[in-house]
C-alpha cells in the first residue's frame, strides 16, 4: 500500500513539475507566438503589393496568358481539328467516312486522342473500344466486339492497350503514339 501510495505521489509531482515548465515556455513566446506581431503588421500593410507570398493556393497556380489560343480551348480545338482530319485521313489513321472532330469529341485533351488514334491505327485495334476504355465514355457504337465492360472507369492508354491486346507491348506503343500525336500537333504548327 505505501509503494502504490508512493508511486501516485512521484506521478503527481511529475506532471505538475512538467506542466510549469510547459507554461513557463509557452509564457516565452508571448500572447500570440514568436514573430506573430512582425507578421501581422506585413500582411496588414503589404496586402496590395505582389512580394508577400499569399496562403490561397489558387494563387499558387501559374496562369497561362495565352489560354485563348491553347488547342484545348473550343475554337481553335475545332479548328485543329478541321486541320488534321484530311492528313489522319490520308495517314490511314482516321477512316475516310469519319473526322477528328466526331472521334475526338469524347477526350478532354486532342493529343490523348490523337495518341489514342495512332496506337488503334499501329496496333490494328478498334478505335472505337479503344476510346471506350481510355475516356470511360461507351458511345452508340457497336461494342460487342470489346473487351472492355460496360461502366468501367477511364484507363490509361497503356492499360487500355493492355487490356484490348494482351500480347502488345503496351508501353512502347503509348510511348509511339504519343510522340507521333505530338509529331501532329507540332507539324500544325499548333
Amino acid at each position: 500500500m505505501k509503494k502504490s501510495l508512493f508511486v501516485v505521489a512521484v506521478m503527481i509531482v511529475s506532471v505538475s513539475l512538467l506542466l510549469t515548465i510547459g507554461a513557463e515556455r509557452a509564457g516565452a513566446q508571448g500572447p500570440a507566438g514568436a514573430g506573430a506581431s512582425t507578421a501581422a503588421k506585413g500582411s496588414s500593410n503589404s496586402s496590395g503589393s505582389k512580394s508577400s507570398h499569399s496562403l490561397n493556393p489558387i494563387k499558387w497556380v501559374k496562369k497561362d496568358k495565352d489560354s485563348k489560343n491553347s488547342i484545348d480551348s473550343n475554337g481553335s480545338r475545332s479548328d485543329t481539328e478541321k486541320k488534321l482530319t484530311p492528313k489522319l485521313q490520308a495517314q490511314g489513321v482516321l477512316p475516310a467516312n469519319s473526322n477528328a472532330t466526331d472521334s475526338c469529341a469524347a477526350f478532354v485533351a486532342l493529343n490523348e486522342c490523337l495518341a489514342a488514334l495512332h496506337a488503334g491505327h499501329n496496333l490494328g485495334l478498334d478505335f472505337n473500344c479503344l476510346r471506350a476504355s481510355v475516356t470511360g465514355v461507351h458511345a452508340s457504337a457497336d461494342m460487342s466486339g470489346c473487351k472492355v465492360a460496360d461502366g468501367e472507369k477511364a484507363l490509361s492508354l497503356n492499360k487500355a492497350i493492355h487490356a484490348l491486346n494482351p500480347n502488345a507491348d503496351a508501353k512502347g506503343a503509348t510511348k509511339n503514339a504519343e510522340q507521333q500525336a505530338k509529331d501532329d500537333l507540332k507539324n500544325l504548327g499548333a
